[in-house]
């Protein structure tokens, strides 16, 4: 794993690449939107010296999903679109691992932007069935840096969550040397007599394993370049590729020319019907009594893992309708007791009444 150093230094650079131009007359312009950017994003930073509280440990795949919801949005509105999307992962402790994501449906109101709620816990309902093990812990967005926009939407988030964490990924950088991503946590810090929340930079490290290490790898060398290189999944699969198109072209060969020799169209070639009879031997026969059991026997598993699915959905239906029917027949059950014990109680008063008057 590589530790990956977030600059903390971000805002002090940002201001220094600004530099305010010059007309003809030498006067100086108005201060541009990076400018004014640059400054909002100091006023959302917290102090350079606030120590992180935790540790990250990101997983390639986030940057992966980030990345391609950014290019499917970007391919469908024909221009740059900032996106959102919410981090699942482990904590334990001050540790925190980000190992998923999904994307979160906004809405839009002027410059405002609003997280959906109820979208979110549709969404969450579905992850838990599949990544039970896995809490929300934050989300991402696209762009430079941090700002009052995203500073709004944190506080949306942490709503949902007490102390999210907020990646931000810049996929219009031009940076080699390191990845284009920030990490950030909120702290409540007083500034001018007022409680506020300020974003505070923190350090990851990339967690990898297999399947991620191989899809990173094809990604990488798949990418648009100018050497050409293929990754070794590519590779592998264009050569067994190839060898199944050779194969089924030179088979197909062969049964022309075992049925044009059945045909009477060609002579048969006694040398040519033997390397044909013998290869036909080398292929697994199918018809074997081993094949067939091992066949068999793994439609047989195939069908109980199908039945038993079955089965688990059918027990979760019916667990579901005895217990609406419980509460339904407590319900109705209640209602029928206290129908019964008021027309007691008038029975009783009519017999009461009823004695009391007789002479």
């Amino acid at each position: 794993m590589e530790q990956m150093e977030v600059d903390v230094e971000m805002t002090a650079k940002a201001s220094t690449s600004v530099a305010p131009s010059t007309s003809g007359d030498g006067s100086n312009k108005a201060p541009n939107a990076g400018t004014s950017a640059t400054t909002s994003s100091s006023n959302v930073m917290a102090d350079p010296s606030t120590v992180p509280s935790v540790t990250i440990s990101l997983h390639p795949l986030v940057i992966m999903n980030i990345s391609e919801h950014w290019t499917r949005i970007r391919a469908q509105a024909g221009e740059v679109c900032q996106v959102y999307g919410a981090l699942i992962g482990k904590q334990k402790g001050r540790n925190i691992e980000v190992m998923n994501s999904f994307e979160l449906k906004t809405d839009v109101v002027g410059d405002d932007v609003f997280i959906s709620v109820d979208y979110y816990m549709a969404k969450e309902l579905q992850y838990k069935q599949v990544f039970s093990d896995m809490d929300f812990i934050g989300w991402y967005t696209t762009g430079e840096y941090p700002t009052e926009k995203e500073l709004a939407i944190h506080k949306q988030i942490s709503e949902m969550n007490e102390c999210p964490i907020m990646l931000q990924l810049n996929p219009l950088s031009r940076n080699v040397d390191q990845l284009p991503l920030k990490l950030y946590e909120s702290v409540i810090d007083i500034v001018r007599s007022e409680a506020t929340m300020l974003l505070v930079p923190l350090t990851y490290t990339l967690a990898t394993e297999e399947a991620e290490r191989i899809g990173v790898d094809h990604v990488a060398r798949m990418s648009t370049n100018d050497t050409g290189e293929k990754s070794f999944v590519a590779e592998h699969l264009v050569a067994q590729e190839s060898a199944i198109k050779m194969l089924k072209t030179r088979i197909k060969i062969v049964l022309k020319y075992i049925q044009d020799v059945e045909a009477g169209k060609l002579s048969a070639n006694q040398e040519i019907l033997r390397e044909v009879y013998a290869l036909s031997h080398r292929l697994p026969v199918m018809q074997g009594n081993a094949f067939k059991e091992e066949f068999y026997t793994q439609c047989n598993d195939v069908g109980l893992i199908s039945y038993l699915g079955a089965m688990t959905k059918g027990c979760n239906d019916m667990n579901h309708f005895v217990n609406k029917f419980n509460v339904l027949y407590d319900r109705q059950g209640s209602g029928r007791r206290l129908r019964g014990y008021s027309s007691t109680c008038v029975t009783l008063g009519t017999s009461s009444l009823v004695w009391s008057t007789r002479p």
